[in-house]
């Protein structure tokens, strides 16, 4: 039922967001005349590598530089990219995803596989599922910039912040994963792009039917700054983006 559901959905999905996403290609393409389409490696279910699909918001080949995340104020952001970021027009075309079986609705977020390479054993876990393009921490840090915005390394900061209480959001999908939390999901995640407080309140009181762990359940509130944490099944912060595991 869910994947009939997910195809019907993405198929609706991107006809009736098809105006939307000609403007902003077109847009795109005149800002540089080059190709509106982003696509990237990521790691998917089973650890396979797929290619997702995205609306660009930076410079053409900004992949090259060899940072993976984006703060908000990186200079590779153009400026039709950062009205694409801020309305999360660069999710729409992951339908494409949905539709071809790469990706799912709802998931785990996928990551790069410098990221991947990082994981321990029990964040493992992630990939046992088809990656989506919503879940639990993509509403709790859809402001991902804003966090890493300002910071020297980017990625370092994202493994410290970030990644400790996101992956714990991907396991606590899993195990509780079912068709109707997919849609109460879905629809924080637009409610989320309109008033994050009001979706972060709702959030809570979803989690705190399924998870018992106070510290998680304060962080989601976002009404403190992230500070470093540890990593699930890790014993320290991560201090270093070396690869350590054999992938």
């Amino acid at each position: 039922m869910k994947r009939i559901f997910e195809v019907l959905v993405a198929f609706m999905g991107l006809i009736i967001s098809s105006p939307i996403l000609i403007i902003f290609s077109y847009l795109i393409y005149r800002n540089d005349k080059a190709s509106p389409i982003y696509r990237a490696s990521r790691v998917g279910i089973n650890g396979e590598d797929f290619i997702i699909i995205k609306l660009r918001s930076m410079v053409f080949n900004a992949d090259t530089s060899g940072v993976d995340s984006t703060p908000q104020d990186d200079k590779r952001i153009t400026p039709i990219g950062r009205i694409i970021r801020s309305y999360k027009l660069d999710e729409i075309t992951q339908l494409w995803n949905v539709l071809t079986g790469t990706m799912s609705l709802v998931g785990p977020r996928p990551n790069v596989k410098r990221d991947v390479v990082l994981y321990s054993d029990l964040e493992m876990k992630l990939l046992t599922v088809k990656p989506g393009i919503t879940d639990f921490s993509s509403i709790v840090f859809s402001d991902e910039g804003d966090i890493l915005a300002g910071k020297k390394d980017p990625d370092l900061s994202y493994n410290q912040l970030i990644r400790p209480w996101k992956s714990r959001l991907g396991i606590l999908y899993i195990e509780n994963q079912t068709f109707f939390l997919d849609i109460k999901l879905i629809f924080l995640t637009f409610i989320a792009i309109v008033n994050k407080s009001v979706a972060l309140r709702m959030l809570s009181k979803q989690l705190t039917r399924v998870s018992n762990d106070s510290k998680l359940l304060e962080v989601c509130k976002r009404e403190s700054e992230l500070t470093p944490s540890i990593p699930p099944g890790l014993d320290k912060v991560v201090t270093s983006r070396q690869k350590y595991r054999i992938y």
